[in-house]
């Protein structure tokens, strides 16, 4: 065994559970809409634009350990946070009303789930894409020793 084959190993494990999050954040996404029938609104639709295909490129870098999966899946991760950034601020009640994007159709603060009296569907989105990020950045650290 290589000394840079358990960092490897390790590498690999983190791509995977940032894989794995991210599996199980589009499942979840899936299930909103398709089982409960919550309607997404425009800017759920956003977040599932940088979410979902996450899911193939981070399958694809688990394939053959591709080490510049982070520079393809990090950008998308980075756009999905802001706007989910943005939706939690709205749906806070710290961005007004007035500005949302969501004028027609499906509000952007139209309440489905509300755990422990603050955890919603934008705060979900945020926490999944934060973790998202912060393990993209331990494997590109990582990865640049």
């Amino acid at each position: 065994m290589s000394p840079s084959e358990p960092q490897s190993n390790t590498n690999w494990t983190i791509l995977f559970l940032c894989w794995l999050l991210v599996s199980v954040s589009t499942a979840i996404s899936i299930f909103f809409s398709s089982v409960m029938e919550f309607a997404p609104c425009v800017l759920c639709w956003y977040q599932r634009i940088s979410l979902f295909p996450l899911v193939l490129i981070l399958g694809a870098g688990l394939l053959s350990f591709d080490k510049s999966v982070v520079k393809y899946s990090l950008p998308l991760a980075i756009a999905g946070w802001l706007v989910a950034l943005y939706h939690t601020l709205l749906y806070s009640g710290i961005i007004p009303e007035s500005i949302q994007p969501c004028t027609q159709g499906v509000s952007c603060t139209e309440e489905y789930i509300d755990l422990f009296g603050f955890i919603t569907i934008p705060m979900l989105s945020l926490l999944a894409f934060s973790a998202i990020i912060a393990l993209l950045c331990i494997l590109q650290r990582r990865m640049i020793k």
